[in-house]
């Protein structure tokens, strides 16, 4: 937002104090930084219903936000998902890994129960 100074004419004693106002309104960028700065939330519910009987119900939230401000909420889940971090190749292994051993330890189970 762009500011100028306005300076009255009333009196000579104030020709030197100047009064800021606004000129100019505010940009997407503005905005935009805003948002980002404070967050945004949207809240809402979506009904489908035939003869008042409710045959779906939706509840939509939506946070906006920057980074910053999401971690001050306590809001990081996107750190520890490993579709979106690094570490998705190396669960994806350990996953592999723990069920192969599942399943022998499971056959293993079986073959002692079938020599009781």
């Amino acid at each position: 937002m762009t500011s100028t100074p306005i300076i009255p004419t009333s009196s000579p004693k104030n020709s030197t104090r100047a009064i800021t106002t606004s000129t100019q309104g505010s940009t997407l960028a503005d905005i935009l930084e805003r948002v980002l700065d404070k967050g945004i939330v949207i809240a809402g519910d979506i009904s489908i219903s035939v003869a008042s009987t409710e045959l779906l119900h939706i509840r939509i939230r939506l946070l906006i936000s920057s980074v910053d401000k999401a971690r001050e909420m306590g809001i990081n889940w996107w750190e520890n998902d490993p579709y979106l971090t690094s570490k998705a190749q190396t669960l994806i292994d350990e996953n592999r890994q723990l069920q192969e051993r599942l399943q022998s330890l499971e056959a293993e189970i079986r073959s002692l129960k079938s020599f009781s």
